[in-house]
Parts: structure tokens; C-alpha cells; sequence
């Protein structure tokens, strides 16, 4: 993946001593389930639809013929992205790039004398002949560090007037919970419901704001919390204010959720998007509980007051209820997205089902509109609101240093749309997430990304 990125510069110099790591693809998970059988404990599982694979590593013992499928399909989708600009580099055949990259690993020479690096140097050597292209006078500067320097510079030039119109570019990024966007001391942060719905509500009563693009990193989470984003998406809208979707790394599940009612979506061609479905697990402990000697004894008083322990299946009944709340949940997620891309519901059912693509695949079955970056997006924003190019681009939400200090006065008010530290995970699962945390399925909510991806 890497080398990807490195396809796109004039000149690659690799170090003498280094090596070309050019090996594919390969996506590996591991299976529980024996460990499981073992120790006793069993999971009931409800998914829609049958690719959505995430409690697959406690109940197979390898991928199922939907998971493989659909992982084999996103593996092949990355490297014909990956022969693609080998190919349009080199200017050989696609055929000839996908054979470089079962010769792979290289190590230097072989690299440079199969073309894949132009030249092998040393830090200070290549400093040296880019020194020679640049001048005498260049000097270093971190990618950055000079961003940041060339945009506070374009803003001197040129300080946007108070009464200019623009675009508002919202970042959603992070799992979706419900309340208030958090930034964890230790790192990470979570998309809260409240914060976005807050922003997109400020970029709407905002006169000066024509567009809004919504920048979406997100595997998912809380399907009550991606119904109200989406539907302030929905709003702005119905409110003239065009909204375009810029996908990053990811945009799967309820990261989608929130994107499916935009007028347009761009997607970079290796997005990780769709996973539209939902899944409920609960794993039982009875047998495990019992082998250990370990008993348990509770009172209850009502029908279902101890349906989501863990020491007992479900009954009938009550797995009943689970499948109505899970077959709600679908058919709520693919009515939007047939309503919002244009789409029928069998065309919903053929590319839904929990399934998985690349933001190239994504854009060939209906659910993306163009590939591209956040420059496309800011493009499309422009043009759909008849501004010129040079239209400013304004992050929301904007906020007074007074906001911080002082509550809003409704979930309406401008502070109501700050973020605050917290606890990164939220309990989004409903009636199950204190099953979906103990099953080891992540306490974001039923909208989320199956597992964790990492594209290497």
C-alpha cells in the first residue's frame, strides 16, 4: 500500500539496503470457535444479511461462503488499483504489472532493475539531487509545516469578506455514538449525534453558507444516533442548502447511514464503504459457568426481565423480539438507501446484505457517485451552488471562546454544537449492549463495521 501512494511522485529512490515490500494483498482473521466448544460458551447471533460476518470468529472456524467472497472481491479490488498505477507508471500492460506483483518482495536491485524505483540512494544523496533541481537556496520543509504556511499566506492575501458566501465542510469522524462528540484523553475520538446534527443545523441557518460538505471517517456505530444525523442531512436539503459527501478511509455501515441521503457522494477509490446491515449477538455461558462450578441463582419479575443475562438462551419469544428489532433496523437502513440513491429495493438487496466494497466497486452499483478526494468534493459543493472556485470553505462548527464557558441555551443554540472530553465508547446497542460488549462485538452499536481493517 504504500508503494501505492509512491506511484504518484516524478522519482522513487530507495535506500541501498532496503527492500520493495511488493506482495499483494492478504486479509487474515482468526476463529474462535474451538477455543469456544472447549470452554463451553455458545452465541446466539442475528444478522442482516448474511455477509455482515462480524460475530463469525466466535461461531466458524473460517471464513463462510459470503465473508470469503465478499473479503476475496475487496482483496482483488485494492491490488487492481494497486496494477493500475503500476501500470500507468511504467507504461506497460496491466498484465505485466498484477506479474511484478507475484515477484514480489524485491530487494533493491532487483526493484530498480525491474523499473518498480527509479534509482537507489541515501537520505543525504537524494537530498542532493533534489537540492540540484531546486537551487542552492531551497530549504526543508515538513509537507505540513508548509501547508500550513502557503494557507495562512493565501489567508493574508486574501481575508474572506464578513458577508462572502461559502461552503461549510463538517468532519464526521469516528464511531457514531449518541450525545456529544468526545476526544479521549489517550487519543481517538467518537462522532456524537448531538455535536454533528448541532453543525449542520449552524450551516443551515447560516445565510452565507450556499453548500455543505460532510467529510465521513467512520466504520459505524448507533443506529439511533446515524438515523439523526441523517436526518439533519435530510433537512439541510429540504432547506436548499445542497449537501455533498467527501469519504475518506472508511464510510461503512452507519458511516453510509449518514452519507446515503446526500445529493452526491465521492469516494477515494480504496474507501472502505457500504456494510449495510445490522447484527445483534449474545453469547450464553451456562455450560462454561458450569464447568468451572460456578452456578447462578436470580428473582425476576416479568415475562423478560432476565432475557439479556448471559447464563440462558433466549427463548422463542424472546428471540422473536430480536429478529423483529433487527428485521426494523434493515428495513429501515435499505428503504433509505433506495430512497436516497435512487434505487430499487432489489437493486438495495443485491448490494446490501452486510456486504463490504471498495469505493471503486461502490461507485459501479450505484451507492458512490464519483471517486475522488476532498478537492472533487469542495468541487462538486461549489458547482452545485453556483459559486466560483475561489468560494471559501468555512469549518463548522464555529464557535465564540465564550461558548466554551458557558451552557447552551437549547439544543438549538451555536455551544450546543462543541465537542467535550469523555469516554470514547457509548452503549448504542439498545435493549442488547451490555450482550454486544460480553460477545466482543464493539459497544459502539449494531450499525458498525464488522471487525477491524487495516488494508497492509
Amino acid at each position: 500500500v504504500p508503494y501505492y501512494l509512491a506511484t504518484a511522485f516524478d522519482r522513487i529512490y530507495l535506500q541501498p539496503s532496503g527492500d520493495l515490500g511488493l506482495t499483494g494483498i492478504s486479509v487474515q482473521n482468526w476463529f474462535y470457535r474451538g477455543a469456544l466448544d472447549k470452554l463451553g460458551v455458545e452465541f446466539q447471533v442475528g444478522a442482516r444479511g448474511e455477509y455482515k460476518s462480524a460475530a463469525e470468529r466466535l461461531t466458524e472456524h473460517g471464513f463462510s461462503g459470503p465473508a470469503r467472497e465478499a473479503t476475496e472481491r475487496l482483496a482483488a479490488s485494492i491490488v487492481e488499483q494497486l496494477t493500475g498505477a503500476i501500470a500507468q507508471r511504467l507504461e506497460i500492460p496491466a498484465a505485466d504489472a498484477r506479474a511484478l506483483i507475484d515477484q514480489g518482495p524485491f530487494v533493491a536491485g532487483e526493484a530498480r532493475d525491474a523499473r518498480l524505483v527509479d534509482a537507489l540512494g541515501y537520505r543525504d544523496e537524494v537530498y542532493a539531487a533534489v537540492r540540484e533541481v531546486a537551487g542552492p537556496d531551497a530549504y526543508l520543509l515538513y509537507l505540513g509545516r508548509y501547508q500550513r504556511a502557503r494557507t495562512l499566506g493565501e489567508r493574508a492575501r486574501k481575508l474572506p469578506a464578513p458577508a462572502e458566501d461559502a461552503v461549510a465542510l463538517i468532519y464526521a469522524t469516528g464511531p457514531i455514538r449518541r450525545g456529544r462528540t468526545t476526544r479521549s484523553p489517550l487519543g481517538g475520538s467518537s462522532m456524537g449525534s448531538d455535536t454533528m446534527s448541532g453543525a449542520l443545523r449552524s450551516a443551515v441557518a447560516d445565510h452565507r453558507v450556499k453548500s455543505i460538505v460532510l467529510r465521513v471517517n467512520s466504520p459505524g456505530g448507533s443506529y439511533v444516533a446515524s438515523d439523526t444525523i441523517w436526518r439533519e442531512v435530510v433537512r439541510a436539503r429540504q432547506a436548499g442548502k445542497p449537501v455533498v459527501v467527501s469519504m475518506s478511509e472508511v464510510a461503512a455501515s452507519g458511516g453510509y447511514f449518514i452519507a446515503m441521503a446526500a445529493d452526491t457522494i465521492v469516494a477515494q477509490p480504496g474507501t472502505i464503504t457500504g456494510s449495510i446491515g445490522v447484527i445483534s449477538a449474545k453469547p450464553v455461558l451456562g455450560q462454561a459457568l458450569d464447568r468451572a462450578g460456578v452456578s447462578t441463582d436470580s428473582v425476576t419479575e416479568g415475562a423478560h426481565a432476565d432475557m439479556f443475562t448471559t447464563s440462558r438462551p433466549y427463548s422463542d419469544e424472546e428471540w422473536e423480539k430480536i429478529n423483529g428489532w433487527l428485521d426494523r433496523i434493515y428495513a429501515d437502513f435499505t428503504g433509505k438507501v433506495a430512497d436516497g440513491r435512487g434505487l430499487s429495493q432489489d437493486q438495495v438487496h443485491e448490494i446490501a446484505r452486510g456486504r463490504v466494497w471498495t469505493g471503486a466497486d461502490a461507485a459501479g452499483i450505484g451507492l458512490v457517485d464519483e471517486l475522488g478526494g476532498l478537492d472533487i468534493a469542495l468541487a462538486a459543493a461549489r458547482q452545485k451552488a453556483s459559486l466560483p472556485e475561489s468560494a471559501a470553505v468555512r469549518l463548522f462548527p464555529r464557535s465564540h471562546p465564550l461558548d466554551r464557558l458557558r451552557p447552551p441555551d437549547s439544543s438549538e443554540a451555536r455551544p450546543a454544537a462543541a465537542a467535550g472530553l469523555g469516554e470514547l465508547f457509548a452503549e448504542s446497542w439498545g435493549p442488547v449492549s451490555r450482550l454486544a460488549a460480553a460477545a466482543g462485538l464493539s459497544p459502539q452499536g449494531p450499525l458498525m463495521l464488522p471487525g477491524r481493517w487495516l488494508i497492509q
